[in-house]
């Protein structure tokens, strides 16, 4: 398949989940014949059927198809969203819970420029800069938060779907090209992009990345069910394949000892990797049903997940194989997502409720503290820290990123 291709099939796919099941006809209308041409012009329509969107989360999904280059004429752009926000409105999601505790936030949002973005991750970096993966539109993105001002790189390979971020001690950018089957070094200074392609044709989508405290890069590769090690003095990279086909490895941490962890979200499965001899070990959730997607690390060397299938946050002793779980505030359909560890303190965001939320989980008093996210906050994929110990969100849906600022 080629790149444009599989691009192709993630719009498409955000569209058609919310079309009705192939072989059902789109419902009568103006418009309806605009939407199956488009649609059908990537691939049938999916047998299943979505949550739908939201007026303004169908204007965000038609500029993401723009961005990648499907082809819709300006003139029919306003009858299709016209037709989809109508006939596909959002389904009810469980309303965001507000629970009161000790700590104090502001939050600030600001829109990204482009239009239908996606941003998918955000990094906080050294210099005080917020940073984001620009997905849909091909660019990684760089906030000034004390002037507001933005600036976006445009990356080297078309359409590379830039998704996971890091940064080296040297101020480099590093990300994963998620469509492009690639690991991107942007230098800041001077916007050179340095590329380093996947040495097996069968991994096309690094996922997530993360460096140890050697400064070698490790990265999943979901779809692929692999986990990666690049040596940026070198270029080498090795591709590792975890014990359980298809257990999809999502988000990563480096333990104190520089174990690299990653939690799987095609198993109820957390996975470990020597950094030494490249041994991956799998720990087991209890429950079947888990389906954890990101994860953070207390300085205790504690593994922290976000349960997104069943509404929970969990904890993973690696010494000991013991989990310990709790129902995070918005219930079982919350869909914790994005996860951080600030001062031993966890912070994250259920995705699946109107609004989103910011959660605060104390482990020392096993207390929670919910806040929901002024202009609903929809998607926050993945979360960072900044140097001074405040939370990033990068909001997908609503094309913006967010700086929950703690009071101290």
């Amino acid at each position: 398949m080629s790149r444009h291709a599989a691009l192709s099939l993630i719009v498409a796919a955000l569209v058609c989940a919310a079309q009705p099941a192939s072989g059902q006809e789109l419902p009568e209308g103006k418009g309806k014949e605009l939407v199956a041409a488009q649609c059908n012009s990537c691939h049938p329509f999916y047998a299943r059927v979505g949550a739908g969107y939201t007026a303004e989360g169908w204007r965000t999904v038609m500029r993401m198809m723009v961005n990648h280059g499907v082809a819709i004429p300006p003139d029919q752009l306003a009858t299709m969203t016209d037709y989809l926000t109508r006939n596909f409105p959002e389904k009810p999601k469980p309303p965001g819970v507000v629970i009161p505790g000790p700590a104090t936030i502001e939050i600030k949002e600001w829109q990204v420029p482009t239009p239908g973005s996606r941003p998918h991750d955000p990094l906080a970096t050294a210099d005080g800069a917020l940073w984001y993966t620009g997905q849909m539109a091909n660019v990684l993105g760089r906030l000034d938060p004390k002037t507001g001002r933005f600036r976006e790189y445009a990356l080297r390979t078309p359409h590379s779907g830039p998704h996971g971020l890091v940064e080296d001690k040297d101020g480099h950018i590093w990300y994963t090209g998620n469509t492009g089957a690639l690991i991107g070094k942007l230098d800041p200074k001077t916007g050179a992009v340095t590329e380093y392609k996947m040495p097996d044709p069968d991994v096309k989508d690094p996922h997530t990345l993360i460096f140890d405290q050697r400064g070698i890069l490790w990265f999943t590769a979901q779809n692929a069910n692999r986990v990666g090690r690049l040596d940026p003095k070198t270029g080498e990279i090795k591709l590792l394949t975890p014990p359980t086909p298809k257990s999809r490895p999502y988000g990563m941490a480096v333990s104190s000892k520089g174990t690299v962890f990653y939690v799987a979200f095609g198993a109820n499965k957390v996975g470990s990797v020597d950094p030494r001899t490249l041994e991956i070990r799998e720990y087991t959730l209890p429950d079947p049903a888990s389906r954890p997607r990101r994860i953070a690390m207390t300085s205790d060397d504690l593994v922290w997940y976000a349960d997104f299938s069943r509404g929970y946050l969990g904890r993973l002793d690696p010494a000991t194989g013991k989990v310990t779980e709790w129902a995070s505030p918005s219930g079982p359909k919350s869909e914790p997502y994005g996860i951080s560890a600030i001062h031993d303190v966890i912070w994250y965001s259920e995705s699946g409720t109107t609004p989103n939320t910011v959660v605060r989980f104390d482990p020392k008093t096993e207390k929670f503290q919910c806040w929901t996210i002024p202009g609903g906050g929809n998607i926050v994929r993945n979360t960072s820290v900044t140097r001074d110990g405040d939370f990033v969100l990068a909001n997908s849906l609503v094309n913006a990123v967010t700086l929950v600022k703690i009071a101290r």
